[in-house]
């Protein structure tokens, strides 16, 4: 006899930013909907195995499939990533951190997901882009998220400055993130190109309990510069 499957779901996954106690940033409900997936889509298999160990420790990890994205993952492979779903089993995507499809490579999974009519179930969880802009202060109307600034010197300073241009000629929120081993070297080089009276907000470690937060103009960041270095943080330039 054939059998007929019913068309399972896509769902995205957060995770915790750090070492943060998973009821504070996950809603409980969601213990149910990962406790249904057993197809995994994930950056890195050992953090992803940490974080369903901290949802439940009854989850038996060697009975899940893991599927790694990355940027060493070949794209010709997602299609198949999502076949699973065919069979009536649900897939789930984990980024390293926070929210996966938000500057991160989950993307490319879910535009494939929409491609072939599967539904998309996005979860509640933490987002540092969105947490660090609610806190900034700056305009929450009219903000760009930029990623990664340019590594080197000449390119990351007119990249600041065409940054810092559009808060004032759009009045745009200018949100960006580096590496946390250069973070304090970023903060070196806003402090250099930036107008004093430009605002800058720095977002560190946020949800944990070494959380930073703080919004003042370039000058006066001058005066009292944090130490930021090896944390993980979001940069907000506005007015």
């Amino acid at each position: 006899m054939k059998k007929f499957f019913f068309m399972a779901n896509l769902y995205l996954i957060p995770i915790t930013l750090g070492e943060s106690e998973l009821e504070s940033v996950i809603p409980v409900s969601q213990t149910a909907i990962i406790h249904s997936i057993s197809h995994f889509i994930v950056e890195n298999i050992r953090t992803a195995r940490r974080f369903l160990k901290k949802v439940d420790r009854e989850i038996d990890i060697d009975a899940l499939y893991f599927y790694e994205l990355n940027k060493h993952t070949d794209k010709k492979q997602l299609h198949s990533y999502l076949e699973p779903i065919t069979q009536g089993l649900h897939v789930g995507i984990m980024s390293e951190a926070g929210c996966p499809g938000v500057a991160d490579p989950g993307a490319d999974v879910v535009r494939i997901a929409h491609e072939k009519n599967i539904r998309v179930i996005p979860l509640v969880g933490p987002s540092s882009i969105l947490l660090a802009m609610m806190a900034s202060g700056m305009n929450g109307q009219n903000f760009a998220f930029n990623g990664y600034l340019p590594i080197k010197k000449g390119e990351k300073s007119q990249e600041i400055s065409k940054l810092e241009k559009r808060i004032y000629t759009e009045n745009q929120s200018q949100l960006f993130i580096e590496a946390p081993y250069r973070n304090q070297q970023l903060l070196d080089d806003l402090l250099q190109t930036c107008q004093p009276h430009t605002k800058l907000c720095i977002a560190c470690d946020l949800t944990l309990e070494s959380e930073f937060i703080k919004t003042q103009t370039i000058a006066a960041w001058k005066k009292s510069k944090p130490d930021i270095q090896k944390r993980p943080a979001i940069f907000v330039l506005g007015k």
